[in-house]
């Protein structure tokens, strides 16, 4: 995948906005999570807002890498976030609820991300 794909479905279009989205979410994380490590707090809003990002650019290269990268990500936010406030249902919601809804759209787009991937392999003449 050399470059971003141009979406033509209304498929590839929502996926193009989710990785977009990974993009926009994960800037904040990594610039305000590196002032928090700076200031001796977690690392997790660095690494997390490194690997979502990069996890929406890999999507608008229309790799689906990037869809398992995002999801990789929220399965490791999951121990983050118990050790962080234990079973506190209320403690654990904002850690857990925004980056669950995410995986549910980043899961819908991986068939689509498949279909790209296999077809950009194909003109290649590699598949």
């Amino acid at each position: 995948m050399a470059g971003l794909y141009r979406p033509r479905k209304a498929s590839e279009w929502a996926t193009c906005a989710v990785a977009v989205l990974l993009i926009l979410l994960g800037l904040p994380l990594l610039i305000m999570g590196a002032e928090l490590a700076l200031l001796g707090g977690s690392l997790y809003y660095v690494v997390a807002g490194a690997a979502i990002i990069a996890g929406g650019i890999l999507m608008l290269m229309g790799s689906v890498a990037g869809a398992f990268l995002y999801l990789l990500a929220w399965l490791l936010t999951w121990p983050w976030a118990l050790w962080e406030v234990g079973f506190d249902g209320w403690g654990l919601l904002p850690r857990l609820l925004g980056p669950t809804l995410i995986a549910v759209l980043v899961v819908l787009t991986i068939p689509v991300l498949r279909r790209l991937q296999k077809t950009s392999l194909a003109q290649k003449g590699i598949a």
